[in-house]
């Protein structure tokens, strides 16, 4: 049996990572109602070739084979820690490396974490417009979350957990699946 494959990316560079464990909970969310094989990687997984990569032939071998997967799945999950209001630059610095027509029509779930409710609208004025430029479908409901809605590196926030279910709900037009898993409603 051939799964559709999920794959995680995160700007984060620290491990453990607030971002890492919410791409994290998304990438296992949509797992378990669609049936799909998953990577996650991180900025630090593409190595030392990044910096200095102006071009996606100038990365190493592995770089390149995470970009690929990145460019051949059929759902991204990408996630970002707030930096100075935007996404990190090594993470738009990877994007960038990305041929512009690979992510077209690519279902995109979007990401962030953040110190507080301030940096909430990263999703919307960063992220979004980025993933539009590559005509990806990034998914009506992204998922933000600030650093009061984690304990040791896990989501403690219930209002968090159920946004993330309404994304991966949002995939069912995407993956053919004959309904969407149901996504409660927040209160």
């Amino acid at each position: 049996m051939t799964y559709r494959k999920l794959v995680g990316f995160t700007g984060s560079f620290n491990r453990p990572s607030r971002t890492r464990a919410l791409v994290e909970l998304v990438a296992n969310l949509a797992i378990g109602h669609y049936s799909l094989a998953a990577s996650i990687y991180d900025i630090t997984n593409l190595g030392s070739s990044l910096g200095n990569a102006r071009r996606f032939a100038d990365l190493d071998p592995k770089a390149q084979a995470i970009l690929r997967e990145i460019m051949e799945a059929d759902v991204l999950v990408v996630g970002t820690p707030t930096y100075k209001g935007s996404y990190t630059g090594l993470f738009k610095h990877a994007i960038d490396l990305i041929d512009p027509s690979a992510l077209l029509g690519k279902p995109v779930i979007l990401t962030a974490t953040g110190g507080g409710d301030r940096h909430a609208l990263i999703v919307e004025h960063q992220l979004r417009p980025l993933f539009s430029f590559f005509q990806a479908h990034a998914l009506p409901t992204a998922v933000y979350a600030a650093e009061r809605d984690f304990a040791d590196y896990r989501l403690t926030a219930e209002p968090i957990r159920q946004r993330a279910q309404q994304a991966v709900a949002e995939l069912a037009l995407f993956l053919g699946a004959a309904s969407a898993p149901t996504a409660i409603a927040a209160e």
